[in-house]
């Protein structure tokens, strides 16, 4: 059984960032780069798959982008991923998820895999439509939200987080798309054996204009990026103590969105 496991590099986490000077993006120019966070999670899941499968499963790390990305590739090779693709492409933030996932869908197609996971969203963008988008061109079964993630009889067994406490348990056949929540695990640091045998492992590099589809062009476009404006404001609330207690109730929750 393949499972893929979709990579993306991002900015690391305390990396400084500027603008360029038209605003259309951030200047890349000397940052630091990792694999996004949520992705980092779901590399784990495709392992802890691998590691407790009664079969032979064989994870294939997947990542598009320019040259660089292939460190990213390294760690998930360093990490036990068996195999890497790098879907060559310096287009960068000008392709949008639709663009990438017709990108993906032609390699999975060629590949043949069981099981494609990915983050739930990505630190840079954060768009989160690019798995899902994926399944839909695959005409896969997908999950999203993942907490648990279990091989069964019919397929996979997954547990997905709902909103406010709630959880939903399905069960689907394969081939199937799931995107992993954050904080499902706690992914692995690759020791200084595994870092060494990842250099046995190889990478496939494909050049992305063969795979990503040249009748689909880019159905958004960038405007601007700025900081967000920072604001203060400060507001008293009266009347006894009850209702000061239920009127900050109320803002925390449908305003600020914190409870």
């Amino acid at each position: 059984m393949k499972i893929g496991v979709l990579v993306k590099q991002v900015p690391a986490r305390d990396s400084e960032l500027e603008l360029v000077d038209d605003e259309s993006w951030i200047d890349e120019a000397d940052l630091e780069y990792e694999i996004s966070e949520a992705d980092e999670y779901a590399l784990e899941a495709a392992l802890e798959l691998k590691e407790t499968a009664d079969d032979e499963v064989e994870v294939i790390a997947i990542s598009l982008g320019p040259e660089r990305v292939e460190e990213a590739l390294e760690t998930a090779l360093a990490k036990g991923a068996d195999s890497a693709v790098h879907i060559e492409d310096d287009r960068g933030h000008g392709l949008d998820p639709f663009q990438v996932a017709g990108g993906f869908a032609t390699l999975a197609r060629e590949e043949n895999f069981a099981l494609i996971l990915s983050g739930i969203q990505s630190d840079d963008s954060s768009y989160g439509q690019t798995p899902v988008l994926l399944a839909e061109l695959l005409d896969f079964h997908h999950v999203t939200m993942a907490i648990r993630i279990e091989r069964s009889e019919a397929g996979v067994k997954v547990r997905r987080e709902l909103e406010a406490g709630w959880f939903q348990d399905l069960e689907l056949p394969m081939p199937a798309v799931l995107t992993v929540q954050s904080g499902i695990n706690e992914p692995r640091y690759a020791s200084m054996k595994s870092i060494m045998a990842a250099r046995r492992k190889t990478i496939r590099g494909v050049d992305g204009s063969d795979l990503i589809p040249t009748d689909v062009s880019s159905g958004t476009e960038l405007v601007r990026a700025y900081a967000p404006e920072e604001s203060k404001s400060a507001e008293l609330l009266h009347g006894s103590p009850a209702e000061q207690a239920a009127a900050l109730i109320e803002k925390l929750t449908y305003e600020a969105r914190v409870l």
